[in-house]
């Protein structure tokens, strides 16, 4: 089991590598035009167990996503996530339910929230983050639905300024940091650059007009694991990558396991027809009504790839 869990861990922290090398490449090949701004790497942890986390915290990665609020709860409170990754930042990549919000601003390190995509959502997040008490305030991105998907949440590309003028002067304990996207998938790059990638740029420059900022001062997180060098390489400031990292995600109906060694993923593979059945992440359980947040919505998300 313990040579296992050796493998398990280098083959982690070797991915992780590979992927800021990447990154570093996607950086070297960015026109000189953009921000000089590091891209950050949010590597997404959903339905992966605490132990990888603690791996690839290990490996020196301190940004981690993840798509479910219960998933997010339980991680973030997590006494080993607690005692060994102390300057651990957690963002909040997946659809987010109003009621589901305290759960999120109540996650401690909570970094940023990415996927605001209406005044009501935001509103929400404005008065429960209030109530934490926090010196800081709280980071957040609006999401676009920039492939105009039915699948996919985020706010239509026409109604964006309306939505960054209400986060702006409504949402006081809110930081408007940037604008994301998910994009469709496997875009063929023979035929032209990334019209979602370019849909997102031109956006933000619009908004960086009306409102007089400077482009440094506004994000892109868009990219992620097939496309975030190409990303990258116009523009993005944050990208989000799970499989690459961590490997694939199986979302059948499989126990789950508090052994790292067997690398299950729980949230995903909890019973769905018994609503008083549990599942653990980690040995830590959660009712499976609240883990999934919506399961219908879940589901249907669940071939978005990060």
């Amino acid at each position: 089991m313990k040579n296992m869990y050796r493998k398990m861990a280098s083959e982690i922290a070797s991915s992780l590598k590979s992927v800021l090398h990447r990154i570093d490449g996607a950086v070297a090949r960015r026109s000189q035009d953009l921000p000089n701004i590091p891209p950050r790497l949010v590597a997404v942890s959903k339905t992966k167990p605490v132990e990888d986390i603690i791996v690839a915290y290990n490996a020196g990665q301190r940004h981690f996503g993840e798509n479910y609020a219960a998933e997010l709860e339980e991680k973030s409170k997590n006494q080993q996530i607690l005692e060994q990754c102390k300057d651990i930042k957690w963002h909040f990549i997946g659809h987010l339910q109003r009621k589901n919000v305290n759960k999120v601003t109540g996650a401690p390190n909570l970094y940023m929230v990415e996927t605001v995509d209406s005044e009501k959502l935001a509103q929400t997040l404005n008065t429960s983050w209030g109530k934490q008490k926090k010196p800081e305030r709280l980071k957040v991105m609006i999401q676009i639905n920039t492939s105009k998907e039915e699948n996919k949440h985020g706010c239509d590309i026409n109604e964006v300024g309306k939505l960054v003028d209400f986060v702006m002067n409504n949402c006081p304990v809110l930081e408007l940091k940037g604008v994301m996207t998910i994009g469709l998938m496997n875009h063929d790059l023979s035929k032209g650059p990334n019209p979602d990638f370019q849909s997102l740029v031109k956006c933000r420059e619009e908004i960086c007009k009306a409102k007089d900022l400077e482009i440094k001062d506004l994000e892109l997180s868009m990219g992620m694991s097939a496309d975030f060098e190409n990303a990258i390489e116009v523009g993005s400031t944050n990208v989000r990558v799970g499989s690459t990292i961590f490997g694939e995600r199986f979302y059948g109906n499989k126990k789950s396991s508090t052994n790292p060694a067997s690398h299950t993923d729980s949230v995903a593979s909890t019973s769905l027809g018994d609503p008083s059945s549990k599942e653990t992440i980690s040995g830590t359980s959660i009712d499976v009504t609240n883990s999934l947040d919506n399961t219908t919505e879940s589901i249907q998300k669940l071939t978005v790839k990060n």
